[in-house]
């Protein structure tokens, strides 16, 4: 696995990711979701999370 990326042009700023990350690695930062790599373990919850599909590995 790799850690999660996201596509700022897809993503939509629900949040929904930021609840589903167990590691609080996610955060919100001008309309988009940004993952902070260091605190990401690969666990592909935002992933599942997404509904517009915006987040990869």
């Amino acid at each position: 696995m790799a850690k999660a990326t996201v596509d700022k042009d897809t993503c939509v700023g629900c949040e929904a990711c930021v609840g589903a990350c167990p590691t609080s690695a996610i955060t919100i930062d001008e309309g988009a979701a940004s993952v902070d790599q260091d605190t990401c373990v690969e666990c592909g919850e935002c992933i599942s999370t997404c509904p517009v599909s915006a987040i990869s590995q």
